[in-house]
């Protein structure tokens, strides 16, 4: 009997062991900070970081919202944060209105660390994103040049966030994409860190710098590992859409802000 129990401590201490390690290799590198924006002062985003996507047509998504351009209703700093707020109103057709940044050839990153603090809107209908898209498209329109979604949420889904990259071998267009899920406590009440760490051999995914999901270079060429080329920052808040809205649109929910305290980008040292 002694030996058994002996035998069994012996595996519980290996695979707690296993575990440290292996926690503490996803947070070897040190890393420098290099750019942030820590959304300090009142009125609009800064201009020299943040541009504007605008518009109504759906977003390859059948989204339901209007990105408006500048309007302090849906972007503004205040209280040192960024608030994105998603409304229930009409505008060109459609009946929300949001916002969504981007820092597209101002603010461009290949490798390192990307770092959002941030709070999430609660609603059925919303769908708040932290995420990077390609700067040139170096291998074509989307999926082949890739995209990093730090932080998805859809509102049905209360309790969880999500982590992802699509390229044109893994996207959700045919069901291959690279994703994983993590449960989240306090989601709408504290805030949390999304990042990602990005080296020239795998991207991992952080929630408050926990580690929850890797996706590796395989060295299969682009269609697989398309990011060996700039990527920038996008923050959002879609209105329904293929994935947000499939429980429908709680008008409920409105007016629904994301509050975003930083963005920082870090190097290795």
């Amino acid at each position: 009997m002694n030996r058994y129990f002996f035998i069994y401590s012996f595996i519980i201490a290996l695979i707690s062991f296993c575990l440290a390690a292996n926690a503490q290799s996803a947070n070897q590198i040190s890393w420098k900070l290099q750019w942030s924006d820590e959304f300090n002062g009142y009125g609009l985003p800064d201009s020299n970081y943040w541009s504007y996507d605008v518009g109504g047509h759906g977003w390859g998504n059948n989204e339901l919202q209007y990105y408006t351009k500048a309007d302090t209703g849906n972007t503004k700093i205040q209280d040192g944060c960024l608030w994105l707020t998603a409304k229930h109103e009409d505008k060109a057709g459609k009946a929300y209105t949001s916002a969504r940044l981007v820092s597209k050839h101002k603010a461009d990153f290949k490798y390192g660390r990307i770092e959002v603090r941030a709070l999430l809107p609660k609603g059925i209908g919303l769908w708040p994103a932290i995420w990077m898209l390609p700067t040139d498209w170096k291998y074509g329109g989307w999926p082949k040049s890739g995209e990093i979604d730090i932080m998805e949420h859809v509102g049905y889904m209360p309790d969880s966030v999500f982590g992802s990259v699509h390229t044109n071998k893994f996207n959700h267009v045919i069901g291959t994409q690279k994703t994983k899920g993590i449960a989240v406590t306090n989601l709408y009440a504290d805030f949390h860190v999304y990042a990602i760490e990005w080296t020239t051999q795998q991207i991992d995914f952080y929630l408050d710098n926990k580690r929850y999901y890797s996706f590796r270079n395989s060295g299969n060429g682009s269609d697989e590992w398309p990011f060996d080329q700039p990527f920038h920052v996008l923050l959002n808040i879609a209105v329904g859409g293929n994935w947000g809205g499939q429980k429908g649109v709680d008008n409920r929910s409105f007016p629904a802000t994301m509050k975003v305290d930083y963005v920082r980008y870090y190097t290795a040292k």
